[in-house]
Order: structure tokens, then C-alpha cells, then sequence
């Protein structure tokens, strides 16, 4: 019911805005047994018209305050938003959570492996089961493949790859279950709002987010739809956009949260679905492979994990520190599942999903100081994720758990409320999760030096020293700076796709649900196009148009132009690789309208 509640008041919002005159209205909420008393109080409104207002985006916007406001409807930020109203029911308080999410609904934006280790949701709901929580097909075996071009040859399973006990399962599903325990427990959700901007006092504090306008136009054209954003307020704001999201990288920057760690470090995950015959699907297997069809100088490598209802969810994962520009990651995945293990494991099936998403990867060292004045970042906004475990769910529940805790302490003193909440970093750093990431800290930075040596030195850490080596490798350079120019490198050819086992890359997007509104600026920036020509298409021969996976970036003839760049922003599924792989850092990813991108569902 406070779901429907929250969308009501906001579409109302919305009606009003776009209706309405110039005037400043001051609305009151009278007291009702059916609304919760988070909705009493009195704020202002302020209405606008394009013939009355030269430029209504610099019109004030509404406003809102809450006690929390949380950006990002995944694993970490969900958490968060339950254990604060946990925390606030067991003490009898008032606290107002709002969780603010881009996607259409929680989910729709979730993609993962996803093999779950039930650590942080035991203590979040240790009563999952009786919730009846989407976690079913146990984890039964595992397997650690190397693969030449015809053959796979089984290693020994490194003790992080063990997997008794988890669980093989949808994360997308996952955190609409997660979602809806945290709308019975309180928690406002907004989903189909994209938080578009931070918000600061005049002391440099966040003091919360504004919502991304609508009805902007392509060209920058105010529509008659047009309706201002709205404006978020707390004393505590926690940023749980998963990997590179927008915020968290401004306050990144603005805060210098990454001085004295190392830059950090990304991998594009490729993943699809498929219902495969019952005789070829075993429940709870779950493979990982490395080696072909990637060089050794290239990091990266496949999961195979049989689900349930008959379905294997497969992926692809590539390293974004690789050199040669004319490596395809898309095309990489399609041309690995024609080799005879995979082959003979979907021949017969169909796929029925596809998707992409940037990984963090840079481990233990590339975790960024976790909190600013006015919020924190949780989760793979500060890059949880446990590579040779492959994992980062768990370590996203995690901290969004800490998160709460502190900012719950914090909201009981007004002295700290809109500081830094320090007692975050520390409980951190006292938790099984730095535990988690420091005993592997070693295992991305050493396929730096290659696959062959990378597996020797997580030989020695992992079996003679336990993750507790005396030394500790890093990555120097961010992703971008690997890559060289097209005249130096070999071109890749890969074989055209069968229809069947692989596919184009459009026909695969058709399956990610992928939808903007077309017409409204693209959200995917270039900061100077004629850079754009001179240095991404000119010296590296347009990689652009090979790392994405949905065929956002073409390279295009014009009549009148010449070759010039063309961005299919309606394509974009929201990996951030562009963001983060660009040689130059040219394009920046910024968020579209709320409620566009892929519609990810069991994914």
C-alpha cells in the first residue's frame, strides 16, 4: 500500500506541475487513517509555464525532506533502507527512508551472476525462507575449466570457488523480493526516478539529490510535457548506484575520496539466459572457465551456472585494462559458446535473455575512504566485489547494513546528523567484509603480469600464505591508459554469428527489454567531438563501437559532415563502459529520464 501511496503522490506531483500556473502554493496534508504519518506536514510548490518563464529548468524546484534519502534500488541500498527501518521500529522512532531508482521497478536494472552467499542476508532477514525469498537451487558442484580452442581441461577448484552452501539465483529477482520487504516495513520507494544531482549546503555538504527533469526535448527544446525535477533533502545521503554510477563519481572527485588507493580497475560482463533440455540441465552445477578464446595477456573468463526451471545463466567477462582496441567483448562471448564443452551444453536451447554491466575489480586496494560530509557510499559504489570469489552481493548487504547503523547513530545526535558519519568507515574495517577483501587483495593486480604468472603467485598467496602474503601488489594505471593505438595492434576477425548459438548484436538487445524515450538529449556525453575524430577514430580506429555491448556508438558517413560520430543513446543498457574505457575520458555517462534502459528480468 505505501508504494501506491508514493507513486500517486508523486504522479499527482506531476499532473499539477504540468497543468498549473506561475504561483507558489503551499499544500497541507490533513491528517488521514489511511495515509502513514510520514505524509503530514507543509511544504511549498512552485508551478511554472514556458510562456511565463524564459527558461523553466532554472525555476525552483519541489521539495521534499526525508531523514535518509538512498540512491540505488540494488542489493546494498535495499539493505540499507531495511535496517534503518528496522532499527527505527525496534526504538518506537519516526524516521522517514526514501530509495530513489532509476529503473522502471527494483530489478529491472539488476544484473548478476549470481551465485549467492547467504552471509548478509541471514543477518539482514534470518527468516528468508519462511519470507519466501527467490534463493532456491543450492549450489551442487563446481568446476574450474582451462580451455584451449577445442578442449577443456579441469584444474583444481581454488578454495574462494568452493561453493557449498550458496546459492544459484536471480539477483534482479532478488531485489524485488528485497523491495517489497522493505515497502511493508516503511521504506518510501520511488522507482522510475533517476537521481540526476547532488545536492550541497553552503558548507560543501551533501544535503541530498534533485531528480532528472522531464520533457526535454533532443535538441534541448522544452516540451509542452515538461516538468521540473524534484528535489530530495536529508542530513544523510547514501549513494548505492552499483559500479560507476554518476554520483558516486562525483563525489569521488569532489571529496577526494580515491587519495593515496589505487586506481580502480573494471571488467564488462556479457550475460544471457537459456532454457536448455531437461537432459542437458543439471541444477546447482556451477562452471568457471579461463583461457580461450582470449589471449593470455587479456584478463578475463566465462561462468556457466544451471538454475532452475531448465535454465543456464552464462556469461563473459573482460578485463577493461586490455591493449588491442579491436577486441570485441560482445563478440568474444559469442565466438566461446561454439566451443564443443559450451556447444554441446545449449545445442537444443534457446536464449531467452541477454545483458551487460561493468564489475569492479580492483579488490582491496582501489576501495575509496567510504564516507563524506552528508553520506556515504555502500556497496559496488565503493567496489565490494570479492573477484576470485566472484562475488560481491553479499559484501553489498553488507555494508548497506553498516551504513544504516551509522547513520542511524548519527540521526539520534543533531551535532552529527549532516557530518561524516566515521563510525561507518570503521565498522567497515572491524567487519567480515575487509576480512573478505584483504585475504584476496592480491588475486586481480596479479594478472597484470599476464594468465601464467597471474595463476602462479595466486597459488603461493592462496595455499602457503592463506590471502596473508608479505606483499601486496598494485595496479597503477586505470583501464583507460592500457589501451593502444589501432597501428600497433593486430585486428581480430570473428566469425560471423549462427543464429542459433550466437547472435547479432541487436537481436541479442531486442532480449534485454531496452527502451528510452527518444526524444530527449542524449544521456551518454561527449565532451568534445572533434577530440572524438582526431584521437578515438583517427589513432585507435573507433573501439568505442567494439566495447559496447548494445551497439550505442557508430562511426557513420555524412554528406555533408563527413565522418562523424552518432550515439544510439535508445540502445544504452547502462554498463558505464564507455565511461570507463574511452582512452581520452571524452564520454561520460549521465542518467536518461527515469524509467528508461533494460527491463532485466530473472537476470
Amino acid at each position: 500500500m505505501l508504494l501506491q501511496h508514493t507513486r500517486r503522490a508523486i504522479r499527482l506531483h506531476h499532473l499539477l506541475r504540468s497543468t498549473g500556473n506561475h504561483h507558489t502554493h503551499n499544500v497541507t496534508y490533513k491528517k488521514s487513517t489511511s495515509l502513514p504519518s510520514l505524509w503530514y506536514g507543509t511544504h511549498k510548490r512552485y508551478y511554472s509555464t514556458v510562456e511565463e518563464n524564459d527558461d523553466p529548468r532554472k525555476a525552483p524546484r519541489d521539495s521534499d525532506n526525508f531523514d535518509v534519502v538512498i540512491v540505488g534500488g540494488g542489493p546494498a541500498g535495499l539493505s540499507a533502507a531495511i535496517k534503518l527501518k528496522q532499527l527505527a521500529n525496534q526504538e518506537n522512532r519516526e524516521l522517514r527512508v526514501c530509495l530513489v531508482e532509476k529503473g522502471a521497478e527494483i530489478g529491472s536494472h539488476i544484473l548478476s551472476g549470481c551465485v549467492l552467499e547467504t552471509r548478509g542476508l541471514d543477518e539482514l532477514l534470518p527468516n528468508w525462507r519462511e519470507l519466501e525469498a527467490p534463493v532456491h537451487t543450492e549450489a551442487t558442484n563446481d568446476k574450474f575449466l582451462y580451455l584451449t580452442e577445442s578442449s577443456a581441461i579441469r584444474l583444481p577448484t581454488p578454495p574462494q570457488m568452493h561453493n557449498a552452501g550458496n546459492y544459484i539465483i536471480s539477483l534482479s529477482d532478488l531485489c524485488r523480493w528485497l523491495g517489497r520487504q522493505a515497502e511493508d516495513l516503511g521504506v518510501e520507494i520511488y522507482p522510475g526516478f533517476a537521481a540526476s544531482e547532488l545536492l550541497y549546503e553552503q558548507d560543501g555538504s551533501v544535503a541530498g539529490i534533485a531528480t532528472k527533469d522531464l520533457g526535454i526535448g533532443k535538441t534541448g527544446e522544452i516540451k509542452p510535457s515538461f516538468t521540473r525535477g524534484m528535489e530530495l533533502r536529508a542530513p544523510i545521503t547514501l549513494l548505492a548506484e552499483g559500479c560507476r554510477g554518476s554520483l558516486s563519481k562525483e563525489a569521488v572527485k569532489k571529496y577526494n575520496l580515491q587519495e593515496g588507493k589505487d586506481p580502480q580497475t573494471y571488467g564488462i560482463g556479457v550475460k544471457e539466459i537459456w532454457q536448455v533440455p531437461k537432459d542437458k540441465h543439471k541444477a546447482g552445477q556451477i562452471v568457471h572457465t579461463i583461457g580461450w578464446p582470449l589471449q593470455h595477456d587479456t584478463y578475463g573468463g566465462s561462468f556457466i551456472y544451471h538454475m532452475g526451471e531448465d535454465k543456464i545463466a552464462l556469461g563473459f567477462v573482460v578485463g577493461l585494462n586490455y591493449s588491442n582496441p579491436y577486441l570485441n567483448p560482445y563478440r568474444e562471448f559469442q565466438r566461446f559458446k561454439h566451443h564443443p564443452f559450451v556447444k554441446e551444453m545449449l545445442e537444443g536451447g534457446t536464449c531467452i535473455s541477454y545483458g551487460a554491466r561493468a564489475i569492479n575489480e580492483g579488490g582491496f586496494q582501489a576501495i575509496p575512504k567510504l564516507t563524506f560530509p552528508g553520506g556515504a557510499l555502500v556497496g559496488c559504489a565503493a567496489g565490494f566485489v570479492n573477484v576470485p570469489k566472484i562475488k560481491g552481493t553479499h559484501n553489498a548487504m553488507k555494508t548497506g547494513m553498516l551504513a544504516a547503523e551509522s547513520a542511524f547513530a548519527a540521526l539520534a545526535d543533531p551535532a552529527t546528523a549532516q557530518k561524516e558519519m566515521t563510525k561507518y568507515q570503521k565498522s567497515v574495517e572491524e567487519s567480515w567484509v575487509w576480512e573478505d577483501m584483504y585475504k584476496v587483495r592480491n588475486a586481480r593486480p596479479a594478472f597484470e603480469y599476464g594468465l601464467l604468472p597471474a595463476i602462479a603467485i595466486n597459488a603461493v598467496d592462496t595455499f602457503l600464505f592463506r590471502g596473508r602474503a608479505p606483499f601486496t601488489l598494485h595496479v597503477r594505471k586505470p583501464d583507460h591508459e592500457h589501451l593502444k593505438p589501432a597501428a600497433e595492434c593486430k585486428k581480430i576477425e570473428y566469425p560471423k554469428p549462427d543464429g542459433v548459438l550466437s547472435f547479432d548484436l541487436l537481436t541479442n538487445l531486442a532480449r534485454s527489454g531496452t527502451n528510452h524515450e527518444e526524444d530527449q538529449p542524449a544521456h551518454l556525453k561527449v565532451r568534445d567531438r572533434a577530440k572524438a575524430k582526431a584521437v578515438e577514430h583517427d589513432i585507435y580506429d573507433g573501439p568505442e563501437k567494439r566495447y559496447c555491448p548494445a551497439g550505442v556508438y557508430e562511426w557513420v558517413e555524412d554528406a555533408v559532415e563527413g565522418t562523424r560520430l552518432q550515439i544510439n543513446a535508445q540502445n544504452c543498457l547502462h554498463c558505464k563502459t564507455c565511461d570507463i574505457k574511452d582512452p581520452l575520458q571524452n564520454y561520460y555517462y549521465t542518467v536518461p529520464e527515469g524509467g528508461g534502459g533494460p527491463a532485466y528480468n530473472g537476470m
